[in-house]
């Protein structure tokens, strides 16, 4: 057990930041919705479900803004569309397609820098990378510590926080707060590592198939995005294909020979932005293929599974409340790790 304490202690000293900082970003983005609501006009508008209503909205927006990659579009818990543009820039607008705040740079939008920084560390892929070693460190973590907690399962006492901030109480509370919130941290930690390491991702889906083969998508080659796209007529298209579903996100191609792509939610699936997608010939805008969600092999909906469950997408304000327990937990175990391991070492007796 020597060597499980040490491996323990001496990982849990150098990702315990990094493990920290996810979990408090990560209880505040569970909650983004609401408290741009309250920074937002119009966030709190219910929910325009029309067709032609959003298609109109969608030429409106595009034709103010013609340099726009994405838009992603009001959903049932908030009610401005978004466009993305290069570098950053983008800009929130009401239902109808009016612009009511604009950025030139995520810095100017704490719910980007606050993403940002929850899934990439400020680094890109690095920090992607980092994210996720760490991910697989506190799944390490949750292992071990459960095995080293059993050996002194019978002094456990559960405190939210340290009786003091001496070592051996912050040892303490740090093992037993931490095999109560185990379940809701593997489950955060399983699911948030499932989406940026796929091989992590394959290893967890496999008793259900494979999942490169069950997220193979259509291959589409379209003609040059022509000036003047008739977004409403594809918007249309688009329900009618899946009369069922949402229309959350138009992706606008960015290189010659790619399709302009919808994606949908259609009401059984959990992702918030849905995996049913339509994709047009973006010369022409005639129907290229469709790819339905629902329909999709057992592997590749179990991993469409993992982000609603990690972001607290579904199961209304009571699950969001766990995962920010889970998120509050996080932060709590991984900066007091930190601070007894860097600061609060013990010291060593004179002879």
């Amino acid at each position: 057990m020597k060597w499980l304490d040490l491996v323990h202690r001496w990982t849990g000293g150098i990702i315990g930041l990094v493990l920290g900082i996810m979990g408090l970003t990560g209880a505040i983005l569970v909650h983004k919705e609401s408290w741009l609501s309250l920074m937002l006009p119009h966030a709190g508008d219910a929910l325009v479900t029309d067709p032609a209503a959003i298609g109109a909205a969608t030429a409106k927006m595009l034709a103010a803004n013609p340099k726009a990659q994405s838009i992603i579009y009001a959903g049932d818990r908030f009610g401005l569309d978004q466009l993305r543009l290069a570098k950053g820039a983008g800009a929130y607008a009401d239902q109808a397609g009016n612009v009511v705040a604009r950025w030139h740079s995520q810095w100017e939008r704490p719910e980007l820098w606050i993403f940002d920084l929850h899934h990439h560390l400020f680094s890109a892929d690095v920090g992607e990378t980092v994210i996720g070693v760490a991910g697989l460190a506190a799944l390490l973590f949750i292992v071990t510590g459960a095995i080293l907690w059993w050996r002194t399962r019978r002094t456990f006492k559960f405190r939210l926080w340290p009786k003091r901030l001496s070592r051996p109480a912050i040892v303490m509370q740090h093992r037993d707060f931490g095999i109560v919130m185990a379940p809701l941290l593997l489950l955060s930690v399983v699911t948030g590592t499932m989406m940026i390491f796929k091989p992590f991702a394959a290893f967890v889906v496999a008793p259900f198939g494979s999942l490169a083969e069950a997220s193979a998508m259509p291959k589409v080659k379209s003609g040059p995005l022509s000036p003047r796209p008739d977004w409403s007529a594809m918007i249309l298209a688009a329900h009618a294909r899946f009369p069922d579903a949402q229309i959350r996100i138009l992706a606008i191609p960015r290189k010659p020979g790619e399709p302009i792509s919808i994606r949908m939610k259609r009401a059984g699936e959990w992702l918030p932005n849905g995996r049913s997608t339509v994709w047009f010939d973006a010369a022409d805008g005639h129907l290229l293929a469709a790819n339905d969600a629902l329909a999709m092999p057992k592997a590749a909906q179990v991993f469409n599974g993992a982000y609603p469950l990690h972001a607290a997408k579904v199961g209304g304000l009571a699950y969001r409340l766990l995962m920010t327990c889970s998120g509050l937990a996080l932060a709590l175990l991984g900066s007091l790790t930190v601070w007894t391991f860097w600061f609060k070492r013990p010291r060593k007796r004179r002879a």
